[in-house]
């Protein structure tokens, strides 16, 4: 909303944002997918649209399927072989994505834009994508995958004869090979699409990702869908307020301690903050010494307002926090939310179980904490799974430094 008030500038703010909520949905996917002839767009872009239930938009959609106001212009340049102008294009493309299943759905905008021109011609209509998918492969493949091109005319999949050929007779019947396919066009469009390239990558260098295409479908499609689901890290300011929960033994206090120490937040350990109380005989400290000399738990609403009470402290306020020990079920972490500790960032160490069968190992969490910073506005949830046996020897293996009060195995 704030990049269109800063785009448009209108004299009335506050009304502009009131239409702004009614028409367009933030959350709807806008990607742009590039790349070089025969990379595999438009499959990608097809494949995208059925995953996200969104519109396709490419030249065969703006030329052949949609009845736009400058159409049959277009259309006429087709006809006589002439290169259509970037400002028809943009034209083109504007009034598409302005239609209300495009705001509504969200658009994947394929081939486009294709030069620098048409680029700088979309962002000054208010078009900026989230998410750019650059497909690379060498030119000798993409030359090789052009000769052997089929394209459905009644679905507008593209097929290839030795890489994905269909298995029903009637597909195989109605497909027919596109126009321009010979090397030498090819080619031509090759040196095109490299001389343009870098000015695209140049503008959209903060939301591309480049895929390497020669490799299975299966293997691109996966990292697409990886990157366009990704949120980008918000440049806006923020207070961290992170919450690390999971079983005994799995590192909370140490993770805990190691984040503190390197973003220059507050460590708030609960069965520490709890005893500190005690220490210092505040009056909370009173109230909770008989359940700590007893070994009770202590109750909820007198844990919460020791929390409350340490994490309105000046120095979480201005530099953050990193919390661990609360909550332990679930009836605790809707009391947090009750006070109004919301945190930020959630840090799952470990479940009492190893990975699932087929399920891949997750990377070491000092490897995850260094990105920390990356995680924005954005909820992340980090599971770090931790076998029962492995638990199980931590806690008792565990020793306790009686001086310094530190952890060792």
């Amino acid at each position: 909303m704030l990049e269109e008030l800063l785009i448009h500038k209108p004299d009335d703010p506050i009304e502009f944002m009131i239409n702004h909520l009614k028409q367009n949905n933030d959350d709807a996917p806008r990607i742009c997918v590039l790349g070089p002839p025969a990379s595999g767009k438009t499959t990608v872009a097809m494949w995208l649209c059925k995953h996200f239930n969104a519109i396709r938009v490419s030249q065969e959609t703006l030329l052949f399927k949609e009845v736009l106001m400058q159409t049959e212009e277009a259309k006429a340049y087709k006809e006589r072989n002439q290169k259509i102008p970037n400002a028809l294009w943009a034209n083109l493309i504007q009034e598409r994505l302005s239609n209300v299943d495009c705001i509504k759905q969200g658009w994947i905008l394929e081939g486009f834009p294709e030069n620098q021109e048409q680029a700088w011609m979309l962002q000054s209509s208010g078009i900026f994508p989230r998410h750019v998918v650059m497909l690379y492969a060498p030119d000798t493949v993409l030359i090789e995958r052009s000769g052997g091109k089929r394209l459905d005319p009644l679905t507008q999949e593209v097929f290839h004869t030795t890489f994905d050929w269909p298995s029903d007779p009637l597909v195989q019947q109605r497909l027919v090979k596109p126009e321009d396919l010979s090397e030498q066009e090819v080619s031509k469009k090759l040196l095109e699409y490299h001389r343009n390239f870098p000015e695209i990558f140049h503008i959209y260098q903060k939301v591309l990702k480049s895929i390497n295409a020669d490799q299975p479908s299966v293997d691109v499609l996966s990292q697409v869908l990886a990157f366009v689901q990704t949120r980008h890290r918000s440049a806006a300011p923020f207070t961290p307020r992170i919450l690390f929960l999971g079983p005994p033994g799995s590192g909370k206090s140490l993770q805990a301690a190691l984040i503190a120490q390197k973003y220059d937040v507050v460590n708030i350990c609960c069965g520490q903050l709890l005893k500190e109380a005690v220490a210092d005989n505040t009056k909370l400290g009173e109230l909770i010494k008989p359940y700590i000399d007893s070994g009770c738990p202590v109750p909820d609403n007198l844990v919460l307002k020791l929390l409350t009470e340490r994490l309105s402290a000046l120095d979480c306020l201005s530099n953050g926090w990193v919390l661990s020990g609360f909550p332990r079920d679930v009836e605790q972490g809707e009391q947090l939310q009750k006070a109004q500790i919301n945190p930020n960032s959630f840090c799952f160490l470990g479940e009492e179980r190893g990975p699932a069968p087929g399920e891949e190992e997750i990377e070491p969490w000092p490897d995850k904490c260094s990105r920390w910073p990356n995680c924005g506005r954005e909820k992340r949830v980090f599971f770090f799974h931790l076998p029962y046996e492995s638990i199980m020897e931590r806690l008792s293996q565990r020793r306790t430094d009686p001086v310094t009060g530190e952890r060792l195995l």
